[in-house]
Order: structure tokens, then C-alpha cells, then sequence
């Protein structure tokens, strides 16, 4: 790379300066070359920051399995050598915590890593997704054939003067490798390369044209936001939120952003806006309406959050359950996904008798009855055995009911079918009504909670920022209205009192979230139900149906823990 290719960074811009880094040079000897197939029989590791070495690992592994012989001639680790050896799920747990934090180095580090993330998928641990640096790559980026014609660990340890000669086993090859990584990392701080996120940038994958719009968060603040990416015709390409809008956007522009679509993005931005918040949950607000109102090309979430499912009875002489995108008074939802809400449909009317049809059905219908195909033999819906007016409409109002949190009846109803499918040992049945069940009364409870939360004329809510000091929010009607924060040594009400002046007027709108997006809702649902969250005031009592699905919620707890045991087995 040349060195036009780089603006100079200013001492904040920096990032992590690399003798700040903790990097942890490990080495792994294996029975093979196939990660998962074959094992690990040793783990050397070396942790150091600022050229100075703060601890090492190391231990012999049982792969479980005999070593090969050209294994045995390669390394000298022998099957005998092995015999009292820990398994590597004792090992894992141990190297993982010995290298939490900390970025991970090695020479032809795809292949170490690689065996070390089949180990965490194997034996069920999360990989913690570390920085990596290869010092293989490393070294071809900064050395020429004429410097070294190889770039083996022997031949860069040799050329380098090692004190320690790589000899094929683990501990040995991780100290020879700290040496390489030292003199690798002088000859990179020669061209500008002087923090952690700019050694990831000197990275290959990385291009020149990448490299050159770093300077597009120059000008960002250190302080929690949205920025938004906008293209050559100033169009909004990309909307996020960081805690740290300049390193985060800074992010962008190194090695450390690998995905294709966004790297795309990247390539054809012109330049970075932020906007600055107060906190956190100020941020994820403003992203959610950002991307409803710029529908960003290179997002693939909550592009318009208004539209969720609902369901809703129909305006019929004889009502049925229906699945719409537009809520109206009394509606059920919202739901995510149309599916979803046809499956909690489906659950509501095989609990109540229900008709599923779309058959218009006169009220003046001879004898009453909701439909004549049952008579006929041709309707086989949960409805099929309501003929009358007096049993079809109690139907009815037990779904009003459920809805508005005034009873339960049909959730008591499906529960009562489940005993009975069970007690019949007709378990497959069972279990399908109980998962349709489930998705029901987590419905029921999460629209109890959102609408119970958007009744609210005015809240104000107020949470610990860390540091002695406060967060607040200011809610109307399910909607952030204003948001602040109250430093430690500020005091809080004169705070409070102005964010409550300076708030957005909000007028309640129509349906069941009075006119509120579900996600913005949500998502301060969350937040106000999180530990350490305080109520500061509000305009009139926050309470949940007491006939509501909450009661409900052991049950679902007993549902989640026996289907993750059936598929488990």
C-alpha cells in the first residue's frame, strides 16, 4: 500500500493503540487437517500486551483417537504421551477463558481457528467471535520475496532472530510466533499503522477505495446516535445505531467489516450523517423511524413497522376471525408474521366454535343457523356443530372478552381440549394444539402489555446510566416524546421537568395501540421492564388486565422447557 493511500489520523481517531492490545499468540497441534473430523492433541498459548508477555498456556490434548504415525514423526507427540491427557472439552472452557478479550494471533491462523471453532460447536460452547490476525497474511503484506523467498514460521523466526525455534509443538511455535508478530508489527507502524483497527484495515480484504473513506468519520462525535450512509444523489443507503458514532462508523472502513452487501454499501457512499441521541434506547427510537421514513436499500429490518398482522372479527351478521394488515378497535396482535397470526386465528376459533369460512351467511338465515353446509355434510370447521344463534354469539363475546383482558374463557376452552386429546393418548394431536396454544397466549400477553402501556396519556421512566447518573423518557401514549440524561451530580427533577415541557404532543390515534407502531411500543416495553428502571410519574395508574394471560405465563414456561427437551432427543 502506498502511503498516499492513507490520511494521517489525528491521536483521537486512533482507536485502540496497538501497545494497548492484548493479543493472545496461540498454536495448535492436530492428529489431521480436518476440523471436527480430526482432534487436537495440544494447545500453547502466549498472552502479551506492549511487548510484554502476562501469561502463557499450555497442555497436551486427548483426541480421543490413536496419532497417525507421520503425525508422531512430525510433531513427536506419541499415543502413550496422551493417555492421561485432559479431553478437550476440560481443555476449551479453560483457553477460552484464558483468551477472553483479547485478540487472537496465529500463524495460518484459518486453520488453527478453524479447529477451534469445530471444538466450541461440538461440546456446545458460543465461539466469541475474537479478532484474528494471521501472521501468515501479515507477513505477505509486508514483506517481498526479496525479504524472505518463504514465509514459514521457521524461515520468518530465523529472519527476524528468534530467540526460540519453532519445532512443531504447541508452545514452542506460539513463542517463536510473538517474536514474528513484534517484528511484523514494527514494520507496519513504519507506514501509519499504529491502533488495533487499523492493523485489521492493513488487512488484504480491504480495499484502497475502502481505506480512503475512513475520513468520513472524522467528524462524528464519541456519543451514542444513528448515523445514516448517503449515496451520490444524497439518498439514504444504510441507517444504524452505535453507542460511539465515530468508532463504530469507523468500523466500516477496516477489516473487521466483512459482509459482502455492506462492503457494497460502503463503496458507493458518499458520505456519513449522525445524529446524536441522549442514550441508547433515544437511538433505537430514531433508527426505527429513520427506516420507516427513508426505507434504506441496504437494511433488512423494520423497513415499515406499521405493518403488522392483526385479527379481527368481522363486521357480519354471523363474525368471523380474519387476518389483516390494518387494526381497528378490539383487534388481536400485533404479529410478525402472517403465519403466525393464522395459526393464534386457527387456535381462537378450535377453541370457541368459531366459523373459519368466508361463506356471507345472512342474519335472517332460516332456523338462525350461522350455515347450512353442516347439515349437508360438507363443512368439517370447528363450527360445524354450532347451529343456533344463542350458542354461535357467547362465541363471540368470550373472543371480545379475551381481547380486552375481561376473561379467558377460550384460552380455558383449548386447554380443556389439550387434557382431553392427552388424556385420549392422541399425543401427536397434542402436541400440535398445544404449540398453536402457545403461540395464542403469547399473543393474548404481549397485546395485554402493549396496549396497557399505549393507554398511558404521559410516563415519565428513568434508568441508572452507570455512573451515578440517569437516563429518562418521557412516554405518551406507546411513543417516545423526549428523552435526557441527568449526569451524576445534576439534579434530576429540574431535568425531568424540562424534558416533559419539551416533549412531542401526542395524540391518540385509533385501534388497540391508539395509533402507536407496534415496534416502537415494544421496544419500550423493554426497556421499562428492564432491572434498575424506575417510573419517575405518570398520568394515570400502569396496570395489565388482571383477567388477562398473564397468569398464563408459568404455563408457557412449562411448554418452552418440553419442546426444547423434544428436540433435543
Amino acid at each position: 500500500m502506498q502511503l498516499a493511500d492513507r490520511a494521517q489520523l489525528t491521536f483521537d481517531e486512533l482507536g485502540t493503540p496497538l501497545r494497548e492490545a492484548t493479543f493472545v499468540v496461540f498454536d495448535l497441534e492436530t492428529t489431521g487437517t480436518k476440523p471436527g473430523q480430526d482432534g487436537i492433541t495440544e494447545i500453547g498459548a502466549v498472552k502479551v500486551r506492549g511487548g510484554e508477555v502476562l501469561g502463557e498456556f499450555a497442555t497436551l490434548v486427548d483426541p480421543g483417537a490413536p496419532i497417525p504415525p507421520q503425525i508422531v514423526a512430525l510433531t513427536g507427540i506419541t499415543t502413550t504421551m496422551l493417555h492421561d491427557a485432559p479431553r478437550i472439552d476440560r481443555v476449551l472452557p479453560a483457553f477460552l477463558e484464558f483468551a477472553a478479550g483479547a485478540v487472537l494471533v496465529a500463524h495460518n491462523a484459518p486453520f488453527d481457528t478453524s479447529f477451534l471453532r469445530a471444538a466450541c460447536l461440538h461440546h456446545g460452547y458460543p465461539w466469541p467471535k475474537p479478532a484474528v490476525v494471521c501472521t501468515v497474511r501479515l507477513a505477505r503484506r509486508v514483506l517481498t520475496r526479496q525479504d524472505s523467498p518463504s514465509f514459514r514460521l521457521s524461515a520468518l523466526a530465523a529472519l527476524f532472530g528468534s530467540p526460540v525455534t519453532p519445532n512443531h509443538r504447541a508452545l514452542e511455535d506460539a513463542r517463536a510466533t510473538v517474536h514474528v508478530l513484534h517484528a511484523l508489527l514494527e514494520r507496519v507502524g513504519n507506514v501509519g499503522v499504529q491502533s488495533l483497527e487499523e492493523l485489521l484495515d492493513y488487512l488484504p480484504e480491504v480495499t484502497p477505495a475502502q481505506r480512503r473513506k475512513r475520513g468520513m468519520a472524522a467528524d462524528l462525535p464519541e456519543r451514542p446516535g444513528v448515523y445514516l450512509f448517503r449515496g451520490p444523489g444524497d439518498e439514504v443507503l444504510y441507517v444504524g445505531t452505535a453507542r460511539n458514532l465515530r468508532r463504530r462508523v469507523r468500523q466500516y472502513f477496516t477489516g473487521s467489516e466483512s459482509r459482502g452487501r455492506i462492503r457494497e454499501m460502503v463503496a458507493l457512499a458518499d458520505r456519513v450523517d449522525g445524529i446524536e441521541c441522549s442514550h441508547a434506547l433515544e437511538a433505537q427510537i430514531r433508527e426505527l423511524r429513520l427506516l420507516a421514513a427513508h426505507r434504506p436499500s441496504y437494511n433488512r429490518r423494520s423497513k415499515n413497522p406499521r405493518k403488522s398482522w392483526w385479527i379481527v372479527l368481522t363486521d357480519e351478521a354471523f363474525p368471523r376471525l380474519s387476518v389483516v394488515r390494518l387494526p381497528k378497535d378490539g383487534a388481536l396482535g400485533p404479529f410478525s408474521s402472517q403465519m403466525t397470526a393464522k395459526i393464534a386465528a386457527d387456535a381462537l376459533a378450535s377453541a370457541t366454535g368459531l366459523r373459519t369460512c368466508t361463506q356471507r351467511i345472512s342474519a335472517h338465515a332460516p332456523s338462525g343457523r350461522p350455515c347450512a353446509l353442516a347439515e349437508l355434510g360438507r363443512c368439517g370447521a370447528p363450527c360445524a356443530g354450532r347451529q343456533s344463534v344463542e350458542e354461535y354469539f357467547p362465541s363471540v363475546d368470550a373472543i371480545v372478552d379475551l381481547v380486552s383482558g375481561r376473561g379467558t374463557g377460550p384460552l380455558d376452552s383449548a386447554r380443556r381440549q389439550l387434557d382431553e386429546l392427552s388424556g385420549a393418548e392422541h399425543f401427536e394431536q397434542a402436541a400440535r394444539r398445544r404449540d398453536e396454544l402457545a403461540v395464542l397466549v403469547r399473543a393474548v400477553d404481549r397485546a395485554h402489555r402493549l396496549s396497557a402501556l399505549a393507554a398511558i396519556p404521559e410516563m415519565v421512566a428513568a434508568s441508572p446510566d452507570g455512573d451515578r447518573g440517569w437516563e429518562f423518557a418521557v412516554i405518551r401514549h406507546g411513543r417516545l416524546a423526549s428523552a435526557g440524561v441527568a449526569r451524576r451530580g445534576v439534579p434530576p427533577m429540574p431535568v425531568v421537568e424540562q424534558l416533559v415541557a419539551a416533549a412531542e404532543t401526542v395524540e391518540p390515534g385509533p385501534g388497540p395501540l391508539y395509533g402507536a407502531p407496534a415496534e416502537e411500543t415494544s421496544i419500550l416495553l423493554r426497556w421499562l421492564t428492564r432491572p434498575g428502571v424506575r417510573l419517575v410519574r405518570t398520568a394515570v395508574p400502569w396496570s395489565e388486565p388482571a383477567r388477562g394471560a398473564g397468569p398464563w405465563r408459568g404455563w408457557l414456561e412449562q411448554v418452552t422447557t418440553a419442546v426444547s427437551l423434544e428436540q433435543a432427543v
